[in-house]
């Protein structure tokens, strides 16, 4: 936990709380009365990374949690592959609750709209607001939208520093789902872009980190030259 802790991380935690009660009873948009249980973030509430995918899926939705499914599994191993773990960083979506559409019986997923995702965006900003991550990794486009705007073009602007929300680092790379559905040198291309995606967030992270020891070490300095 590398956040000032000027709130506490119970604060931090209970304030998490009310605010799932919230999403809990919105019902703003169809969706909310569609899904099985809203699916708020999860993690470090001092998390000095968050990460923004779109939305639930199936698993997440009747779990309460994002990213459970097979994206959730590849998501977990890339944290992995820059030393992270789920428990470090904080996870969450654009939109709280599963996007549904029904075709010949069957109820299959789909992108939320720009309003349901706008009806949410409230309860996104409060998140990023309570952890106040330093770095943010928007997972795909229309995660990437949400925060740049409806031009964003992933396969141009991915992998690129941005200014993101409450003053935080923001890059884009391509969603967990996305890397599955591609086969043979498709996955092969999309699969170094990402990496070389993580391995920027990875290095952002130790030379924030590296800063903060700078600066702590210089005021623990100063205490001690003037005697405190």
């Amino acid at each position: 936990m590398t956040i000032a802790q000027d709130i506490g991380v119970e604060a931090r935690r209970l304030a998490l709380a009310a605010l799932r009660q919230r999403v809990d009873a919105c019902r703003r948009c169809a969706i909310g009365y569609t899904r099985t249980q809203a699916v708020c973030g999860v993690g470090d509430p001092c998390a000095s990374l968050a990460i923004v995918g779109e939305g639930p899926g199936e698993n997440e939705d009747l779990k309460g949690q994002p990213f459970v499914g097979r994206a959730g599994e590849l998501l977990t191993k890339m944290l992995a592959a820059i030393g992270l773990r789920r428990e470090d960083v904080f996870i969450t979506n654009t939109v709280k609750s599963r996007a549904t559409v029904i075709e010949n019986g069957r109820t299959f997923n789909r992108a939320p709209t720009p309003q349901e995702m706008a009806n949410c965006r409230e309860y996104l900003d409060r998140e990023l607001e309570i952890v106040r991550p330093r770095i943010l990794l928007a997972l795909g486009a229309p995660a990437a939208k949400s925060f740049l705007g409806p031009s964003f073009g992933i396969t141009r602007q991915r992998g690129i520093w941005y200014r993101g929300p409450q003053g935080a680092d923001l890059i884009v790379t391509f969603h967990p789902a996305y890397i599955l559905r591609q086969t043979g040198g498709n996955m092969t291309a999309v699969k170094k872009l990402v990496w070389a995606d993580l391995q920027a967030v990875r290095s952002r992270l130790d030379e924030n980190a590296a800063r903060s020891d700078a600066l702590k070490g210089a005021a623990e300095l100063r205490q001690q030259t003037l005697g405190l």
